[in-house]
């Protein structure tokens, strides 16, 4: 192939390395499933299945798109993989599905994909104008528009507060609904507008990073309702890990940080009640937490998209 028609990749999977290594100890043995549960563009999940030639591959992803692009990368595996389009939180029923009662590792990459925030048609980047979208499955009914035309104002400052940590949610909020008096709110540029107007000057002309990014970020969650999908799905995956197995959770903001920190935290306790002497087997933990670590600093030079990223590790070590 001439240099200058050299295929780049489609993307650069975050901490790619540390992924698969953290993965290792429970795909080393022959014949073992590990289920991407955001298998996007298939970064991850090729890696893993060059690293381990005997592991079998379940990928699931509520982005038809993604799917798409991740069936034709890893097409060359023939059948060590199974793609499935649904979202993660129905990953006791696919595995049900399958007929796998257990497997040997769990990877979450939560947050957006390289491609969704590239394609601008999909509306999830502020500093592109488009049609105000943010469905990671466009067959859900509702998106960013219908929330922002739609929702009271009391209503969006609590999603914009909550999901977003903005302090000025209910500025915002009450921005966005006198902006739609005289016409619909159709467009990212639209919003960013109104957003940036509704923020205090200190806000609009500092260094604290766009003025829109968590409005964009709060809406975003909303429209795909992540944390109660990750809330539901996190229980359910350590459920379905055989002993030895292996969960890796890459998240981007505090607030998926800290659902996968006490999800992890509360299966590594002990069951027994804090002044008992002897801890009974029954009550021991069953999971032990292996691993919490960030990109490096080359990394971050590389790839920026990972600069926010928190890699959490944790390994099945009984039964319940």
């Amino acid at each position: 192939m001439a240099p200058d028609t050299i295929v780049k990749p489609i993307h650069i999977p975050v901490m790619l390395d540390a992924v698969v290594d953290a993965l290792r100890p429970a795909l080393s043995a022959v014949s073992a499933t590990v289920v991407d549960a955001t298998i996007g563009l298939g970064g991850h999940a090729a890696a893993i299945l060059n690293a381990f030639p005997s592991t079998r591959l379940v990928g699931i992803d509520q982005d038809g798109e993604a799917l798409a692009i991740a069936g034709e990368r890893l097409a060359g595996f023939g059948d060590r993989v199974t793609l499935v389009r649904q979202r993660f939180d129905a990953l006791p029923a696919i595995l049900d599905d399958l007929g796998i009662n257990k497997v040997q590792a769990i990877l979450f990459d939560l947050g957006l994909s390289s491609m969704q925030i590239d394609e601008t048609e999909r509306g999830f980047a502020y500093a592109k104008d488009a049609p105000l979208d943010m469905r990671m499955d466009d067959r859900l009914a509702v998106s960013a528009a219908d929330i922002v035309n739609i929702w009271t104002a009391s209503d969006l400052a609590r999603i914009i507060r909550d999901y977003g940590e903005e302090p000025h949610a209910l500025r915002v909020a009450q921005a966005i609904v006198a902006a739609r008096v005289s016409a619909p709110i159709a467009s990212t540029g639209q919003l960013v507008a109104i957003v940036t107007g509704g923020m205090p000057a200190a806000v609009r002309f500092g260094s604290g990073g766009h003025p829109a990014k968590r409005v964009f970020q709060a809406l975003r969650i909303a429209v795909n309702d992540e944390l109660a999908a990750l809330a539901a799905a996190l229980p359910a995956a350590l459920g379905r890990l055989a002993v030895g197995g292996r969960i890796a959770v890459l998240s981007y903001h505090s607030l998926e940080d800290r659902l996968v920190k006490q999800a992890f935290r509360a299966a590594a306790e002990t069951k027994a009640p804090r002044r008992l002497p002897v801890v009974p087997e029954s009550m021991m933990p069953t999971f032990e937490i292996v691993d919490s670590a960030q990109p490096t600093p080359e990394e971050i030079a590389e790839n920026p998209r990972a600069a926010s990223a928190r890699l959490r590790v944790a390994e099945r070590i009984k039964e319940d």
